[in-house]
């Protein structure tokens, strides 16, 4: 198991706090528009393509790294370096993309288009999603001739 690394945690607040306490119960919520049905991200009360008013829903917290970098600079000598900075694009929308860490494997080996799944991260009261890689099995035939 990865250390879990020091964060600055936001405060909560009423429009925030499903988003940040949803871990709690492995669940990644998001504002979504009850009209038009769009998820809504960054955070928002109204829908920014019809106005409506959005209510927290679960996503199903897939989704593929979008792009991503490395951070090799030691900013804070409380987080050790390297670490991997992604953007990534929920399956559950187009263009639904946040940006976050991808933890579980090494920051070299990160790449635009990999699976991930969300994990989430407890400090305190607070629950930050980061996303690991989903390995998907390859299979390879039996050459052998034998079944």
């Amino acid at each position: 198991m990865t250390a879990i690394a020091p964060r600055i945690t936001p405060d909560l607040n009423e429009l925030n706090r499903p988003f940040w306490t949803g871990g709690a119960e492995g669940v990644l919520q998001i504002t979504r528009c009850q009209a038009c049905r769009r998820w809504i991200f960054p955070l928002s009360a109204t829908c920014a393509e019809c106005g409506e008013p959005t209510v927290y829903e679960a996503t199903s917290g897939q989704g593929t790294v979008f792009t991503h970098t490395t951070n090799e600079y030691p900013y804070n000598p409380a987080v050790p370096v390297p670490y991997n900075i992604s953007i990534v694009e929920l399956a559950d929308q187009e263009g639904l993309r946040f940006t976050t860490n991808v933890v579980g494997c090494p920051p070299e080996e990160v790449h635009i288009g990999m699976p991930v799944r969300v994990q989430f991260e407890p400090h305190g009261e607070v629950f930050v999603p980061v996303f690991i890689p989903v390995f998907i099995p390859v299979f390879i035939p039996d050459s052998s001739g034998g079944e």
